[in-house]
């Protein structure tokens, strides 16, 4: 029964991530550094901090940053730093893809070497059976929904593609996903690296469901480093730095509150992938970080039906599609069994 209470718990911060890019449809006028950037300080920096300082007792946050060992600090910063890449790269796939190709093949690299990798280079933790297992079906539930984006390639026009994600370029957007997979996955081997910050975190009685919150804090903060020189680069090369000020009050309000809306969803995510992980049996919780990434290709390709980027499609890429979809929910399901 734990290992579907966290699966459960999992789904719904992956709702979260699925749906941040929506709010991004009602930001007016900025160019995608400006909002990009803005999104993430509330995801990388304000709501983490917001979410451990909430969760840890007696106000002991401070003392946890400040007393956390010197070297999980670094590598978790180090990590987010590298995942920080992924993490840019990421939201350029979706910009070039949309939201269901573009989460799709990012987040299916993303799953399996997050996932494969902490068990190969620590000998503390096994490759079981049932994780090759569940990766692999989620691995064909990633390249069956690729290949339904390249169905979906060769059957609309040009025109219908634009009408559907208005930047779309298939080549460029693929290498930016696949670079985007990659490095992403480093955000799975900060959490590995950080886990002597969540020993330090119990040892302040915080509830095992919000142990990995400190981590977070210093995993998005080598993560936001890495995006904000990218925007900050940017916005003074073309000069989109008056996006923040030159396009009235009402419009930078209304900015201001999709972009942050946007940051919190996308932190829901890692928030109850710690809750969730909690929950899993001990030998198989490293699944959870699969589980997380299948659940929010599921999830971003249905956003991706609602928000008619595969209109026009036929009707054999539509089948595909959710074929796609019902075996990456599978696999999140191989570990209860």
């Amino acid at each position: 029964m734990n290992a579907i209470q966290g699966i459960l718990l999992i789904a719904i911060g992956s709702i979260g991530a699925a749906s941040f890019y929506v709010p991004f449809k009602k930001v007016k006028v900025w160019s995608w550094e400006s909002y990009w950037i803005m999104q993430g300080f509330a995801a990388w920096l304000l709501v983490p901090f917001l979410f451990a300082w909430l969760t840890v007792p007696d106000n002991a946050l401070f003392e946890v940053l400040a007393n956390a060992p010197t070297k999980p600090k670094m590598l978790a910063i180090l990590f987010g730093i590298l995942w920080g890449i992924g993490g840019l790269t990421f939201g350029l796939s979706i910009r070039y893809l949309g939201v269901a190709l573009g989460q799709s093949l990012a987040l299916g690299l993303t799953a399996a070497f997050g996932t494969l990798v902490p068990p190969l280079v620590n000998p503390d933790e096994s490759l079981s059976l049932i994780l090759v297992l569940g990766v692999g079906i989620c691995v064909a539930g990633i390249a069956i929904i690729g290949y339904a984006g390249s169905l979906k390639n060769k059957t609309m026009s040009e025109e219908q593609r634009k009408a559907a994600v208005a930047e779309f370029a298939l080549k460029k957007g693929i290498l930016i996903a696949v670079l985007a997979g990659v490095m992403s996955a480093c955000f799975n081997y900060g959490l590995e690296a950080a886990k002597p910050i969540e020993e330090l975190t119990r040892s302040y009685g915080t509830n095992p469901l919000f142990l990995k919150n400190p981590s977070l804090v210093f995993i998005l903060w080598g993560g936001f480093l890495t995006n904000a020189v990218y925007c900050v680069y940017l916005n003074i090369k073309k000069k989109t730095y008056r996006d923040y000020f030159g396009s009235g009050l009402h419009i930078f309000f209304n900015n201001l509150f999709f972009t942050f809306l946007a940051g919190f969803l996308w932190f829901l995510q890692f928030h109850f992938l710690g809750m969730g992980q909690s929950k899993l049996p001990e030998d198989i919780a490293v699944f959870g970080w699969s589980i997380l990434m299948a659940l929010n290709i599921s999830f971003s390709n249905i956003w991706g039906i609602i928000l008619k980027e595969w209109k026009g499609a036929s009707r054999k890429t539509m089948w595909v599609l959710v074929a796609g979809i019902i075996v990456l929910i599978a696999s999140t399901f191989v570990v209860s069994l």
